[in-house]
């Protein structure tokens, strides 16, 4: 069983909060399920945005784990925004969480495209 969206947004606060960054949760979605898109501000006015990993990057079910994939990177303000309200309308009970920090490496799983298994 996969760990619970709210449970795995409080421990990547607490984590962004444990190596100097900030974070905020700005739309709660659903506490069992709901999919989990992180918004990463740089100090540089840029932004990327992750969204859960497509279920290709899942080997087995027995992998449990929370992955994401970049979906836009070093984009502007209205580009997040943008993509995050089409989110919200097709998946109403999404979590939106906001991380200022350069650098987010080891706090959540990024895999790349080159990383999808062959089919």
């Amino acid at each position: 069983m996969r760990l619970k969206s709210d449970i795995f947004v409080s421990s990547l606060l607490r984590r962004v909060f444990a190596v100097g960054g900030y974070a905020a949760v700005l739309r709660k979605g659903a506490q069992e399920a709901g999919a989990i898109f992180i918004r990463q501000r740089s100090r540089f006015g840029i932004e990327t945005l992750y969204a859960p990993a497509p279920q290709n990057f899942f080997e087995d079910e027995a992998d449990t784990s929370r992955k994401f994939e970049i979906r836009l990177q070093n984009a502007e303000v209205d580009h997040i925004d943008s993509a995050l309200s089409s989110e919200i309308r097709f998946d109403p009970d999404c979590w939106i969480v906001e991380i200022e920090l350069d650098d987010c490496d080891g706090l959540f799983e990024v895999v790349a495209a080159e990383d999808s298994p062959r089919r």
